[in-house]
């Protein structure tokens, strides 16, 4: 577990592969993060997402990814005056399942139909 004065908000800013990415610490430094092993297959972490990091004692320029917050808890996290004001936060998550507006099925028994003579 790492202490809470050891963990701090960041965005991030560029996704570097091999489960790496840079993030902009709100105390104005950028680190590179790694992602965790548990998190590397759960969570998807994309460019601007909000992330909480642990802070390595050692080397002030790394950290360790702990958590991805969601668009909502992001939200929520600048309402409370966690995060500055100056954030710019995505609107959406990404996918939504429920989100089917744009797919068209075409019925194949009308095709059926048409090709009878």
């Amino acid at each position: 577990m790492v202490p809470y004065w050891l963990m701090q908000y960041a965005q991030v800013t560029k996704m570097l592969g091999n489960a790496r990415l840079e993030a902009m610490c709100f105390d104005g430094v950028t680190r590179i993060c790694r992602i965790r092993g548990s998190l590397r297959k759960q969570v998807w972490i994309n460019t601007s997402d909000i992330i909480l990091i642990g802070l390595r004692d050692y080397q002030d320029n790394k950290a360790d990814v702990i958590l991805k917050y969601s668009a909502d808890e992001a939200r929520s996290l600048k309402d409370y005056g966690e995060l500055p004001e100056y954030v710019e936060l995505s609107e959406t998550d990404g996918f939504d399942p429920e989100d089917d507006d744009e797919i068209q099925f075409k019925d194949r028994a009308d095709e059926d139909e048409d090709t009878e003579v």
